[in-house]
């Protein structure tokens, strides 16, 4: 490997830190303010250069926004030679030719939209940082440091889990808060099944919490819904299908959800 990579080398040894992807989102939501303070502050030649980046900047954006409003573009038809003679009534009239003009990013939306499911617990309360986590001390008695959390709530991880050396690991989830399997109701169907869990796919508090896997309240989780013979439009038996928690875990000891179907 090159000798100036050593950057990604250590992303693919270590990883990232968990909270990578809210840090970077963070960082992209700062940069208006970072705009905003250097146009206000900037003073001479690099006022001006800066302006005339920033006046290139909006015209690209705005032409971006006018092309993914476009649905139908109506453009004229190339220029070709007539192979007969045209009368002069019809010289000035085009052929319009409708294009279309829709953006992959359109078209992500409207499948983001199509797949919405309409949940059955739309909103939840929010789940804090310190009702979720409880500081661990480690370290020599001298220089404690209380940078270990251990969750005090219900997770689900992988058959495939292996935990990191203790030395590393900084977010410890117990064994007897762990789950794998869910009672998922069906809700026109009006049964009740026990359903492994495969995966944890949104936890509406904080993106932190679903990448350690935390079970709430309104958290949406994948089971395995193969036992119920759901078949899908093509003919297949349906493996994986999204299900929302509608139980506080912590306090039943158990996992309640409804299938989104």
């Amino acid at each position: 490997m090159p000798q100036n990579e050593y950057i990604e080398r250590h992303t693919k040894l270590h990883g990232r830190r968990l909270d990578h992807e809210e840090r970077q989102r963070k960082k992209a939501a700062r940069e208006g303010h970072k705009q905003s303070e250097n146009a206000q502050n900037l003073r001479g030649l690099r006022a001006k250069l800066y302006a005339k980046e920033r006046h290139a900047q909006k015209i690209q954006m705005r032409k971006k926004i006018k092309q993914h409003e476009e649905r139908n573009v109506k453009g004229a038809a190339d220029e070709k030679e007539p192979a007969e003679a045209i009368p002069s009534y019809l010289l000035d009239r085009a052929n319009p030719t409708s294009a279309k003009a829709l953006s992959s990013q359109i078209k992500n939306k409207r499948a983001e939209k199509a797949a919405r499911f309409s949940v059955p617990i739309p909103k939840v309360k929010g789940i804090s940082e310190e009702e979720l986590f409880k500081v661990v001390k480690t370290g020599k008695k001298v220089a404690k440091k209380a940078w270990k959390r251990v969750v005090t709530k219900p997770t689900f991880v992988g058959p495939d889990f292996t935990r990191r050396p203790v030395k590393y690991e900084r977010f410890i989830r117990p064994m007897g808060l762990r789950y794998k399997k869910a009672n998922v109701t069906h809700p026109t169907l009006n049964v009740t099944v026990q359903l492994p869990i495969l995966s944890v796919k949104k936890n509406p508090s904080n993106p932190l919490y679903t990448q350690l896997g935390v079970l709430t309240k309104g958290t949406i989780i994948e089971v395995n819904v193969s036992d119920l013979g759901i078949v899908t439009t093509s003919g297949k038996i349906a493996w994986g299908r999204y299900a929302q928690i509608t139980n506080n875990p912590e306090n039943d000891g158990c996992l309640n959800a409804v299938l989104l179907v």
